[in-house]
């Protein structure tokens, strides 16, 4: 191995970008910068683009093996935009109506719906008064959304000065950064109905309400006044319309392909592919795990931070799924339905607080088959089945069976009938396998957590400080975890590569 540290080719025209994973932030970033006239080659170690929002099928059924929420619809048409395209040309879009439902028990349920009044009469109908309470906390997380969705996260995090803009100053106390979303919920409403569905969106950003700044009430914006959607054919059409763009912009895929180890030279970087071949590059961009191409890729003497540090972050959940074919239709579940146990805030202490397999967990259902006919065979049902749990924990095949049949009895227990012999195709998904599959850290499904210690600047770097042509982009560096953060996390480093390129000329 040598030297990193080296002059760029002043002489070449077209520098050669390697960027390690096709999930959408390596998407993202291929086709910015393909579109400005770089040479880019994604390596992928799977056979198809998406990371973790790939797909399978089996006995007819078709399931996206992660992300099923489409939110932040101008995220994703943004980034359309900037190549003169739009969403639609890619695939189409339904907005679903219900939003979704929540059950608190058996027989106990709400429907979000789409429609925005109506909203607002459903908060009354459960807390009189809270309607107009509602309109009000939604002007404000609207204004949140505008400031951070538009402006911050769009700041690469380099320095706190990027930050310094006037109208993100004079703002400052209105993003709330400094108050937890749990106390300034309740200063707008008492119902625990409420509560838990305002709180349900930020489950995943990696904290309890009580140590997630009330900043992220901009997910709830995101949630109720921007609406929940479906991709027809599901989430992989989304990610199929990306791998399109970039082909048409003259991206390079290599699938089946991973990236082992990186030589070093005077004026290229080579990327040792599965010991069969080396790339050479002036740039690389990992898309794939920040932990792992740091620690286990990148030399000691390269690397930004320490196992100390690594262990030291606090992740968002990772995830027990179970991909479910059921040999008849079911009644009274939606699109994407909650099922809340009786203490939410004991399930969230044992992710967060003192990780744990939990005792009474909430379940999450994706049922795409109740919108799209197309990802089951007639009559039968497409289930996809969530629990969040710890990253971390000891992963066996006695748990997963274990909460395979708590999930199914809770389930049938809140429907009020059986289904489980009906279940003609399972295949169970946790812990084990994102470490497996995407080298995830302690098994994560969501990346790093948004508590307010790894906001920003206070998250990994996205940029190398010993190796200024190594650059990180995906869900454990800025912006974050979800899918249209890590859209933006990959335009953000494009950006910068770009940039550099014309300072250098």
């Amino acid at each position: 191995m040598f030297s990193f540290e080296y002059k760029l080719n002043q002489n070449k025209m077209t520098k050669k970008v390697v960027v390690i994973g096709a999930g959408f932030s390596g998407l993202s970033v291929a086709s910015v910068l393909a579109k400005h006239g770089f040479e880019v080659e994604i390596i992928e170690k799977h056979s198809i683009s998406g990371g973790r929002a790939r797909k399978f099928s089996e006995q007819g059924f078709t399931f996206d093996m992660g992300p099923s929420w489409y939110w932040m619809p101008d995220v994703f048409e943004q980034f359309f935009n900037y190549f003169g395209k739009s969403a639609s040309d890619y695939y189409e879009l339904e907005r679903l109506d219900p939003s979704y439902s929540i059950y608190f028990g058996p027989g106990d349920r709400v429907d979000l719906p789409a429609d925005e009044q109506a909203i607002y009469s459903l908060f009354d109908a459960i807390e009189p008064g809270s309607g107009l309470k509602l309109k009000r906390f939604l002007e404000e997380a609207a204004f949140k959304y505008e400031i951070g969705i538009k402006k911050l996260v769009f700041k690469p995090s380099k320095s706190l000065l990027e930050f310094a803009e006037w109208d993100i100053m004079k703002n400052a106390l209105r993003m709330h950064i400094l108050t937890s979303f749990h106390s300034y919920i309740r200063k707008y409403f008492n119902h625990p109905k409420l509560l838990r569905i305002l709180e349900f969106p930020i489950l995943f950003l990696g904290a309890t309400a009580q140590k997630t700044p009330a900043l992220y009430s901009l997910m709830n914006y995101g949630d109720m006044i921007l609406g929940t959607w479906y991709p027809k054919n599901g989430m992989y059409s989304v990610v199929e319309g990306f791998e399109k763009l970039a082909r048409s912009l003259g991206v390079k895929f290599s699938f089946d392909e991973e990236v082992k180890a990186f030589e070093y030279g005077n004026k290229t970087v080579k990327a040792v592919v599965t010991d069969k071949r080396t790339v050479n590059a002036d740039y690389v961009v990992a898309s794939a795990d920040y932990h792992h191409v740091e620690q286990k890729i990148l030399p000691a003497q390269y690397r930004m931070y320490d196992e100390k540090y690594w262990d030291s972050r606090t992740m968002s959940p990772s995830s027990l799924i179970y991909y479910l074919g059921v040999n008849k239709k079911l009644d009274d579940i939606l699109h994407h339905t909650l099922i809340f146990n009786e203490d939410f805030e004991k399930h969230a202490e044992q992710i967060y607080e003192q990780p744990m397999w939990p005792e009474n967990p909430s379940v999450y259902l994706s049922c795409t088959s109740k919108t799209d006919l197309t990802t089951a065979p007639d009559g039968m049902e497409n289930l996809f089945v969530l629990i969040p749990v710890a990253p971390g924990l000891h992963d066996t095949d006695e748990i997963r069976q274990h909460y395979f049949d708590f999930s199914i009895k809770r389930i049938e227990d809140t429907l009020g009938y059986k289904f489980k012999d009906d279940i003609i195709y399972k295949k169970f998904y946790s812990n084990r396998d994102f470490a497996t599959d995407y080298h995830a850290f302690k098994g994560n499904a969501y990346g790093l957590a948004n508590t307010l210690r790894q906001t920003a600047i206070f998250k990994p770097s996205m940029f190398n400080k010993k190796l200024s042509n190594l650059l990180y982009v995906g869900q454990l560096t800025t912006p974050g975890p979800g899918v249209p953060p890590t859209i933006i996390s990959g335009q953000v480093a494009a950006k910068d590569i770009i940039e550099r390129q014309k300072k250098s000329k």
